[in-house]
């Protein structure tokens, strides 16, 4: 399970610290933040999955909708009470955790 964890965080920091940059956030602040959000909410999110549909046999679909509701909903608070630079923190939470998702889906 670690190791699950540890491969799902660190492909997050690079799919969404690269859409960071293509959405042109810049400098240490804003890359860090989007770091730590995802430090924040990806490990939970991953363990949570594991769990409601690994070992209590839940539908993968609703779960994962739930959660990744979560994440955004959680992502986009962080963005809004600490971003700099982004002017809709929702929107972006949105955008970089479904193309985060999206990627993930077609590497695995």
């Amino acid at each position: 399970m670690l190791k699950i964890l540890a491969v799902s965080l660190l492909l997050t920091l690079l799919f969404e610290g690269g859409f960071a940059l293509l959405w042109g956030l810049r400098g240490k602040r804003e890359l860090t933040l989007i770091a730590l959000v995802n430090i924040l909410t990806n490990p939970a999110v991953v363990l949570a999955h594991h769990t409601a549909v690994g070992r209590f046999g839940w539908p993968q679909v609703p779960v994962t909708a739930v959660l990744e509701l979560a994440a955004v909903l959680t992502e986009g608070f962080w963005l809004r009470a600490c971003s700099e630079q982004l002017k809709n923190p929702f929107l972006f939470a949105i955008l970089a955790n479904a193309f985060s998702y999206g990627l993930g889906l077609l590497l695995f």
